[in-house]
């Protein structure tokens, strides 16, 4: 592949939030999981797992309790006199949170505490940094992995949406409903489908906005 090529997937792809029902096979999902695994981490730590979730019932039940959570937040912020804002998580908020309801396959993406050699040998002994700041560790790699799974769907012909909605509301709930070791962090949720829909491009700040050269 020349650099081109590469960039038109890096431009192209975009979250979509409505699919087809065309189902999404356990080799796609491998095919991704096998391109997100060599994303680059920390001494090669490799802090990610995932947990592909292509049952429909279980991805309506994650939908439900979402949704119940973000009812529950709300509730409090009117409670404490904040109506506008409690309007506002249900009604604009609610949508994106709950976008990967359509999707036959939610992936759940989890990060673990870094750990190395480094670690055990050097950083903890000496008392580099605080053990949470292990855990953020853990959540930079997986990001990297994330985004690689992402390009790689839209370069199969797939579609993804990220997602933190799930995770920062009902993130208690995730866990009883699935398999996560309880070291790890839920990073984001990730919905995978073919795209019913292909948005427009949204707009970046350019080059000179974010990047600063130093000679």
């Amino acid at each position: 592949m020349n650099y081109e090529d590469f960039k038109s997937i890096v431009l192209e792809r975009r979250s979509v939030r409505k699919f087809t029902e065309d189902p999404v096979s356990v080799e796609d999902v491998r095919e991704l999981i096998d391109c997100a695994r060599y994303a680059p981490s920390d001494t090669n730590s490799q802090t990610w797992k995932f947990i592909a979730v292509m049952n429909g019932d279980l991805i309506k039940t994650i939908e439900d309790v979402t949704w119940e959570e973000l009812h529950k937040r709300a509730a409090d912020a009117e409670e404490r006199g904040l109506f506008r804002e409690g309007r506002l998580l249900v009604k604009s908020f609610g949508p994106y949170a709950t976008a990967f309801s359509g999707a036959p396959v939610l992936i759940i993406c989890l990060a673990t505490p870094y750990d190395s050699k480094f670690r055990k040998r050097i950083f903890d002994p000496i008392a580099l940094v605080e053990n949470s700041v292990w855990d953020e560790e853990g959540i930079k790699s997986s990001c990297l992995a994330a985004q690689n799974l992402m390009l790689a769907a839209h370069a199969r012909g797939l579609a993804t949406c990220p997602m933190t909605g799930p995770v920062l509301l009902a993130q208690h709930r995730l866990r009883e409903l699935l398999p996560i070791p309880e070291e790890a962090q839920v990073n984001m949720v990730i919905a995978l489908g073919h795209p019913q829909e292909r948005p427009g491009k949204l707009a970046r700040k350019e080059v000179d906005e974010i990047l600063e050269i130093i000679r």
